[in-house]
């Protein structure tokens, strides 16, 4: 499954200005033969925007929602991308998935919020594995900060996560995470990562980019400067399948040894 990358931080503060981005992004990835568009966190809004963000939180199925569908189906591709979600008067960091016909194929809250900044503004989800099936693989949704909790990477594994979809707003100097996190945590649970980030300043932040697809094998099949850029890359399931059984982590696990890992400090 041919996928695309879009690596930017958008217009900050006007959804409708990152709707036109994504809508432009989409047409050059489905031009390009990709079946999927994944977009940074918080795309549809900004990151950095401040009390900008409880203004411009919609529920999961609001109008942005319907607008990214409509554009998706319009391109025939599937989208994924991120958004501040509200439900009543609560508001997460949240990301979602639309099939290329536009139906809603899954949204996740961010469970592991980053930082001062986020812990004001959102509350945690509380669903560490979401799921979809797209085009024959099974995909899952993870934020940011997530990925860098090796638990929740290897509940989506155990799970049977093809490709995890992780748009983030990864920032400097932490940026060790997109060039050498990423890809261990492909090859350490036997699946593909769709890292997408942000670029460039905004706000008290300054996002590094280096987005990239990784394979099972531990090898970036694709990474970003610290540009703008759409990138490209191929999602494998018969590599993925012979990689696993080269590589039985899984199988090898011994559960009963990690009780520890469970338990609360």
């Amino acid at each position: 499954m041919r996928t695309a990358l879009l690596q930017s931080s958008g217009r900050p503060g006007s959804t409708v200005e990152n709707l036109k981005v994504l809508d432009e992004a989409a047409g050059r990835a489905a031009a390009a033969g990709a079946a999927l568009l994944a977009a940074p966190e918080m795309f549809l809004t900004g990151y950095a925007i401040g009390d900008g963000i409880a203004r411009l939180a919609e529920p999961a199925d609001g109008d942005a929602a319907d607008a990214v569908a409509e554009l998706a189906s319009r391109h025939g591709l599937a989208i994924a991308y991120g958004y501040p979600e509200r439900d009543g008067d609560t508001v997460y960091n949240s990301a979602q998935l639309i099939s290329a016909d536009g139906t809603r194929l899954a949204s996740y809250r961010k469970t592991h919020l980053f930082g001062g900044f986020e812990r004001d503004h959102f509350t945690p989800g509380g669903r560490p594995v979401v799921q979809a099936e797209l085009d024959g693989l099974t995909v899952g949704l993870m934020i940011c900060y997530d990925v860098e909790f090796p638990e929740n990477v290897r509940a989506h594994a155990l799970a049977g996560t093809d490709l995890l979809i992780v748009p983030t707003a990864q920032m400097h100097p932490f940026q060790f995470v997109a060039e050498s996190l990423v890809p261990v945590r492909a090859w350490e649970n036997q699946m593909y990562v769709a890292y997408v980030n942000r670029v460039g300043r905004e706000g008290e932040f300054e996002f590094v980019g280096l987005s990239t697809l990784a394979g099972p094998d531990g090898v970036a099949r694709t990474r970003a400067g610290r540009a703008e850029e759409l990138l490209l890359a191929d999602v494998d399931p018969a590599f993925l399948a012979a990689s696993r059984e080269a590589n039985p982590y899984l199988d090898d696990r011994r559960p009963g040894l990690y009780g520890s890992l469970i338990r609360v400090p």
